[in-house]
């Protein structure tokens, strides 16, 4: 082999395979390399040595059930019917095991490799590698071993031992385990060294993370959260197993504005909202950030409606959150980021909301406050309060509002049924009422005591939503 043939083989390339990164970049960290690229050869080599002393380390435990078994059972998820985990392990002693283990992380020789080129980055394979070295690429639903006459996967050595250092990556579970994936490598890299010094600690122990995990897509938020750049990239969530007795891959995926505006909404000036986004998705039984980052993943504009009903939740009583100012800026800041809506239909609807407003803080009702709020899920009702309202305005000499309460452009973004967003722009025009009654002082003296009431409330927040405002991690 030659120098560059041998400098080739210790070297880490990045390729379009999302666990290969990770194992990558997880790689990386553990030889003290910023980034993969960085790795030099003599780090790549200590390196692996590590990983298979690691490797050595867990198979001399056998149980898995024992107090030190830990990383054996996360192997399972990783490496089933290896030479690290095999059932007949409990029946050898510590050297047999120790030398087949080693033997497994041996770089092949040579002479013995193929004819082929890696599969991830093209370079020169080593050899074909299966279930056994390689986690699970496709759901259960596809075939899940080598078929007959195909070796496997054409892999280098590099690449082989990313997938070997892809535990270190993942949050791990002792069953399904998770990783976080970006294009931007920036958040890659500060991400995956978070994880693997946690992970290091734990296979030290040989203990499973004491720390609960709300649910699997909060890591995500609290890897945005300690973010410091502008992530360039969306984010997925692989959540697999190569298990034998149950192989899953599920992929989640978050796109990047989304994933930008909750970054910077967990980071002042917006933190300031914050705690009430976490409380506009809690519920009874499940803190806000779980509820939170569900929406973030499957439908963003939820956390709209999600905004929408907390700000309106005490409308029947006549009453403003305090909260409302922070909350509802949030709130159109994510319709404009990541929705992007049109902001000229935006300023309409605001607009509007702010009349609407003006007019309800001149009368100072609880009641007409209530009447309002009695339209919000009823269209025709709405339409119908604005329009008499409207006529009420025009027709009062002494309107504290100034022209029309509500335009025809802004008439028609609301109710024309050949405007498809019209039930959106429905609820946008809740928020921007109540967020104007709140800028206008809103508090008519027939309901100091439940706003006082719903003040003490305000304050109360689930203990895992105040954990990770504090910057904890699952």
């Amino acid at each position: 082999m030659t120098d560059t043939d041998q400098d080739a083989q210790s070297r880490l390339v990045l390729s379009p395979h999302p666990l290969q990164r990770v194992g990558a970049f997880a790689l990386a960290t553990l030889g003290q390399g910023a980034t993969p690229e960085r790795l030099t050869p003599e780090a790549f080599e200590k390196t692996v040595s590590i990983l298979t002393e690691h490797a050595v380390t867990a198979a001399l435990a056998r149980d898995t059930k024992s107090d030190r078994g830990f990383w054996l059972k996360a192997s399972l998820s990783f490496f089933p019917n290896s030479k690290m985990n095999h059932h007949s392990n409990a029946k050898k002693d510590d050297v047999t095991i120790g030398d087949a283990v080693q033997a497994w992380r041996r770089c092949p020789k040579r002479g013995t490799w193929p004819a082929a080129a890696c599969v991830m980055c093209g370079r020169a394979a080593v050899g074909f590698f299966g279930k056994v070295d390689v986690p699970l690429a496709e759901s259960d639903l596809y075939r899940n071993t080598t078929p007959r006459g195909h070796e496997g996967m054409a892999l280098c050595w590099p690449c082989l031992c990313s997938f070997y250092a892809l535990p270190y990556g993942c949050r791990l579970t002792g069953g399904p385990s998770i990783a976080l994936h970006s294009w931007d490598e920036p958040f890659m890299t500060r991400t995956l060294s978070r994880r693997v010094e946690r992970n290091k600690q734990l296979i030290a122990l040989g203990r499973a993370d004491p720390r609960g995990l709300p649910a699997r897509e909060v890591l995500a938020l609290q890897a945005l959260r300690n973010h410091e750049d502008r992530l360039t990239a969306g984010v997925e969530l692989l959540v697999f197993s190569n298990n034998n007795r149950g192989q899953t891959l599920e992929i989640h995926s978050m796109e990047q504005p989304i994933a930008e505006w909750l970054r910077r909404s967990s980071r002042p000036p917006r933190r300031r909202g914050f705690p009430a986004l976490l409380r506009a998705h809690a519920t009874a039984d499940r803190p806000g950030i779980v509820g939170l980052a569900r929406n973030a993943f499957r439908s963003p504009d939820l956390i709209v409606g999600a905004c929408s009903r907390y700000l309106t939740t005490y409308l029947h009583q006549g009453v403003i959150r305090k909260e409302t100012a922070d909350l509802a800026e949030l709130c159109f800041s994510l319709v404009i980021e990541v929705m992007r809506m049109n902001k000229v239909e935006m300023d309409e609807i605001k607009a509007a909301g702010a009349q609407v407003a003006a007019w309800l803080k001149a009368e100072n009702s609880a009641g007409r406050l209530r009447a309002f709020n009695a339209t919000l899920k009823d269209q025709p009702r709405m339409r119908h309060w604005l329009m008499r309202r409207n006529i009420d305005a025009l027709l009062d000499s002494n309107s504290a509002i100034e022209g029309p309460l509500i335009t025809e452009n802004q008439f028609r973004l609301l109710f024309d049924p050949e405007v498809e967003q019209a039930w959106f722009h429905r609820q946008l025009l809740v928020v921007s009422v109540v967020q104007r009654l709140h800028e206008l002082g809103f508090k008519p003296e027939d309901r100091a005591e439940v706003a006082a009431a719903l003040a003490a409330e305000e304050d109360e927040q689930h203990p895992e939503d105040i954990a990770y405002m504090n910057g904890e991690e699952s």
